[in-house]
């Protein structure tokens, strides 16, 4: 299984998301995720994973969507446009940003969705 992880080094809960796949034994490819955002594509994939509503790859408490005004914009945004930004500036994106093969996406930290993905291996 490959799993990869956009994280911001800064960020708490993307340091609890990353002790808790050390803690499982699961092995990842952590990439920084301002400097090097998610691709077109993957953004594209995981909004398979959520649904379709672009709105749950945001990060909205960031400083940078509230300098963009992008609560005001999101009514009106379109996906392809929506995923350009988030493709551009990886503070935008919510963090953690977990892409599992091509079967399985997670953006932000919930344990117990992170726990049914990547159960305990005994």
């Amino acid at each position: 299984m490959k799993v990869i992880v956009y994280e911001y080094a800064k960020c708490s809960t993307c340091r609890k998301a990353l002790k808790f796949l050390d803690e499982r034994g699961v092995a990842y490819d952590a990439r920084p995720i301002v400097d090097a955002p998610p691709t077109r594509a993957e953004l594209s994939r995981m909004l398979g994973h959520v649904g379709g509503d672009v709105r749950r790859l945001f990060n909205v408490s960031g400083e940078l969507y509230r300098e963009m005004k992008l609560s005001e914009k999101m009514k009106t945004i379109s996906p392809d446009e929506a995923i350009a930004l988030l493709a551009k500036h990886g503070k935008l994106v919510k963090r953690p940003f977990v892409l599992v093969d091509a079967a399985a996406g997670l953006v932000g930290f919930d344990p117990k969705a992170w726990a049914a993905l990547f159960p305990i291996q005994r």
